[in-house]
């Protein structure tokens, strides 16, 4: 069963879309030690404990950089880029004990030695998006940072290089699409909650000792060793959609430790998992709106036309050139992708069309890009990090009886995506092997640089609200908020320059926007 509509990596729906086809602890980690290792709950539950002193083992590693290799997924990029591999703890409290390796990539600054500034990381987000291969073909995007900063990213543990997860194989991904996952029927229901039991027991055996430490707060521990390893004083950091998550535990860890970072496509910190599904279920219906206000149709009747065909796809899938069918649950997702998007939009138009001519190629094209599903039947593993990353922060479990009741109020807030969302709630990390950490991330970082966030009224995935309210979170004179009133998911490099000029004056010379500024 794969996860639609959590918020995903950014890079990887932008990749398709450019072809025309997405109060804790205040230890600022100083010589390695921090605070709790884990964050904070909103309800003031705490993490584990304090991480003890770093070993030089790891503080002093030097990292080999060399020519980056390609892969089944993805050719070598050019050759200013450079990759290596660091080591982190397994277990953050027992630094000491057993490591794994990241994956990192880097270009390196244009700048003489007095006019660089530093590293700059970058998470794409997801969880589970890999910065390995993500990175390179925004070289041109990123190409003005370049001038003061080396460009850095990684794959985050669990992710691609750093100890990637797989939880099913193709055929078993492929077999596992043809579960109904808006259940209508006790039989169905069944199914979809073994299936995601199945899925579970898949990753834990993939996973082993790895299933308990793919945390978001493990993974912003090893941005501050990142951090060290590099040579960096202050962490500077570009964190996108679920990046911004991220940038918000590390600031939260460590404060003293914030040098410049820009939070673009803002998760809500304040929202928990219900929360985030019905933010995304009013977030994807916007766009929706807008995209069919864009085709001269009511929104609201527009709507109720394609909550029609994927309700008649329940029961009825349509044909496609490949020989599958493309059911509801395929067809939702090939609705969802080219929102990410406005430049999409036509490819939505396109496949909606050919679907109610009964001709499901379009969509089923758009879903099996969102799937990273290939020609030849292989399928990414993007979405199998994403949820062994986010059961493990996660704490929530609804029931389906809990599950039930809620329903009614997705469908209000969304006709064509409420109830997949309700429903993905029960059954994404239902009976999952470990228990989640936290309720909502502690992201509060008093004493932190001013954090730059970009928030887009538009935005799907991560709704705009959410900025205002990392703002609030992160703390007074910390948070500092961007509004673009624009189309898709992420602001940066979307064709506003005055979004562009703004992060770039705030990374290049340290020049803090006024809070609220607003690019139109």
């Amino acid at each position: 069963m794969a996860r639609f509509l959590r918020w995903t990596a950014l890079g990887a729906a932008a990749a398709l879309l450019a072809a025309g086809c997405a109060g804790g602890s205040s230890g600022d980690g100083e010589d390695g030690k921090g605070g709790s290792a884990g964050a904070r709950s909103s309800a003031g539950s705490s993490g584990t404990a304090t991480t003890a002193a770093l070993p030089a083992s790891l503080t002093g590693q030097k990292l080999d950089w060399e020519r980056c290799r390609g892969s089944a997924d993805a050719a070598a990029p050019g050759t200013d880029w450079r990759c290596a591999t660091m080591k982190v703890p397994l277990d953050w409290s027992k630094p000491d004990g057993k490591t794994i390796g990241l994956a990192l990539i880097r270009a390196k600054s244009r700048a003489d030695r007095g006019e660089r500034i530093g590293s700059l990381l970058f998470n794409f987000g997801g969880p589970g998006g890999s910065g390995v291969t993500t990175l390179p073909p925004y070289g041109s995007t990123f190409s003005a940072l370049r001038e003061r900063y080396d460009l850095v990213s990684w794959d985050p543990r669990g992710v691609g290089g750093s100890e990637g997860i797989r939880c099913r194989s193709n055929k078993d991904i492929q077999a596992a699409e043809s579960v109904d996952i808006t259940p209508d029927t006790t039989a169905e229901e069944e199914a979809y909650l073994q299936d995601a039991a199945d899925f579970g027991q898949g990753c834990a055996k993939a996973a082993g000792d790895l299933l308990a430490h793919v945390s978001t707060t493990d993974t912003a521990r090893d941005m501050d060793l990142m951090r060290q390893v590099l040579g960096d004083t202050k962490m500077h950091y570009f964190g996108i959609s679920y990046g911004t998550e991220l940038g918000g535990v590390y600031a939260h860890l460590f404060p003293k430790k914030v040098g410049r970072l820009i939070l673009d496509a803002v998760v809500d910190p304040t929202a928990d998992a219900v929360g985030h599904a019905e933010n995304q279920a009013r977030g994807f219906q916007r766009a929706l709106d807008d995209y069919l206000k864009s085709t001269g149709q009511d929104p609201e009747q527009g709507t109720a036309k394609i909550a029609d065909l994927l309700k008649r796809l329940d029961s009825a899938p349509l044909p496609t050139s490949d020989g599958r069918r493309l059911n509801q649950a395929l067809a939702v997702t090939g609705i969802v992708l080219p929102l990410y998007s406005e430049q999409s939009w036509p490819a939505l138009t396109s496949a909606l069309e050919s679907a109610e001519r009964g001709d499901g190629t379009g969509l089923l094209a758009l879903a099996d890009a969102y799937n990273e599903r290939d020609s030849s039947g292989n399928y990414g593993t993007t979405t199998h990090a994403q949820r062994v990353i986010s059961c493990l922060d996660d704490k929530q479990r609804p029931t389906v009886e809990e599950t039930r009741k809620r329903l009614p109020e997705f469908e209000r807030i969304s006709p064509v995506f409420g109830d997949f969302l309700g429903w993905d709630t029960a059954g994404w990390c239902h009976d999952w092997p470990v228990a989640g950490q936290y309720d909502t991330p502690e992201v509060s970082a008093p004493g932190a640089a001013p954090v730059l966030l970009v928030g887009n009224t538009g935005d799907p995935a991560t709704p705009y609200e959410g900025a205002r309210k990392m703002a609030d979170e992160l703390g007074k004179g910390v948070g500092v908020l961007l509004t673009w009133k624009g189309e898709g998911h992420g602001a940066y490099g979307s064709g506003s320059d005055c979004v562009d000029a703004t992060v770039n004056a705030y990374l290049l010379k340290g020049t803090v926007p006024k809070d609220g500024k607003v690019c139109s």
